[in-house]
């Protein structure tokens, strides 16, 4: 019998492991920061070392990571993977590499292990600053909606951060471990970003998945916190089916996809409406659009090139609402509302929205949460979405608001 610790090294990420009782949460138990850790739900994925890094020149994205797969494999690497993230400014170098091992597993949720607790944060006397202030913030999205009920754009996703400074080392592994166990169906990661940095997360949303011919997308828009009273989140769940607010905001992202993807697609499937899903702090407006490819050439990596950034994490139309976000936003997203995932040599891949995240340093911590403000957007209840967003990483960091 196959046991975690025997689960080989040089497994491709089409190719899971046996499903041993333990082979998921042993690879989330061996992540150290540094290496690249990724959890979806068909798999789980653990790389080490540097086999080779994608550069950055003028070359569309998918180009180059194409070219170094090409490269790898011809260098004697038979199953090479690219691992990593993608900024939101697509112009930014991306944090893209071809490891020189990686280990597979079944999804974290068929791993019986993963029901059992992290260990809870240690006790840390952590500093929380919030950019922009509430006040900066809603006054920020009056003003975008604003401009919208004047005719200039339809939609922009304002974001705010957390700045969270420790005393001592974070514990990146811990956090890792958190987020994971938490929300096990989700798509959990941890990426160096630098030398010194690390990309961390638990992001519900996945961009583009391709699989043979087969694609899947699941955009997602339209949100409302949930509650620990069960009856009060049953009711916010009824309340966000009908929500004429958002119901709009989410049919303009599935609309947007369904543009992107079409050109890519020999069949497509919309579904009328959308259904929900939750995570332990949300639930989401959800619709999963499925589809045939028409060319074996184009990559999953193409396809999300194609749709990045959605309206889900930008606006529309974009250019406009990329414009308002960097005149209203007090930072640079790097790598937040970017996509994250992996790609193989024969274009199969998943990539993932990069929300429900932060940036790790030695002993500071940037978290991000947004809200898509449309016309009908309250100033208030915006910044309280995103309170409810960044709940998901404070319960991991041992912090609140």
């Amino acid at each position: 019998m196959t046991t975690a610790s025997q689960v080989a090294t040089h497994v491709t990420a089409a190719d899971p492991a046996h499903p041993a009782i333990g082979a998921a949460t042993s690879l989330l138990d061996a992540y150290t920061p540094g290496a690249r850790f990724l959890a979806t739900p068909t798999r789980t994925l653990l790389a080490h070392g540097v086999r080779a890094e994608v550069p950055h020149d003028e070359r569309p994205l998918h180009e180059r990571v194409a070219a170094a797969l090409e490269a790898a494999r011809a260098a004697g690497q038979p199953a090479p993977v690219v691992v990593g993230a993608v900024p939101f400014d697509h112009t930014a170098p991306a944090a893209l590499a071809i490891p020189e091992t990686v280990r597979t597993a079944p999804p974290l949720t068929a791993d019986p292990l993963v029901a059992l607790p992290a260990a809870a944060p240690d006790a840390a006397d952590l500093t929380v600053r919030q950019v922009p202030e509430p006040a900066g913030y809603e006054a920020g999205v009056a003003a975008a909606v604003d401009r919208m009920w004047a005719g200039e754009f339809s939609k922009v996703v304002l974001a705010r951060t957390l700045e969270v400074s420790s005393p001592e080392p974070l514990d990146v592994q811990g956090m890792l471990e958190r987020l994971a166990r938490r929300d096990p169906a989700g798509y959990t990661f941890a990426l160096p970003t630098s030398e010194d940095r690390t990309l961390l997360g638990a992001s519900p949303e996945l961009l583009v998945s391709r699989r043979g011919g087969r694609v899947v997308a699941n955009p997602l828009a339209g949100s409302t916190p949930r509650s620990a009273d069960l009856a009060e989140d049953v009711r916010r769940a009824a309340a966000l089916l009908e929500s004429a607010k958002d119901l709009h905001e989410h049919a303009v992202v599935v609309d947007a996809v369904h543009q992107a993807l079409a050109p890519h697609c020999s069949e497509l499937t919309v579904p009328a409406k959308p259904t929900l899903i939750r995570t332990a702090t949300m639930w989401h407006l959800s619709t999963t659009v499925t589809g045939t490819l028409a060319s074996p050439a184009t990559s999953a990596l193409e396809l999300a090139c194609a749709l990045h950034p959605t309206p889900a994490v930008c606006g529309t139309p974009t250019d406009l609402a990329r414009r308002v976000i960097a005149e209203t936003e007090p930072f640079d997203r790097g790598f937040f509302t970017g996509m994250v995932g992996w790609g193989d040599a024969d274009g199969d891949g998943e990539w993932v929205v990069t929300i429900r995240c932060a940036e790790a340093e030695e002993r500071s911590l940037r978290l991000y949460a947004g809200a898509g403000i449309v016309s009908a957007s309250q100033p208030e209840a915006e910044t309280a979405e995103t309170a409810a967003k960044f709940r998901t990483f404070l319960s991991a960091v041992g912090a609140s608001l």
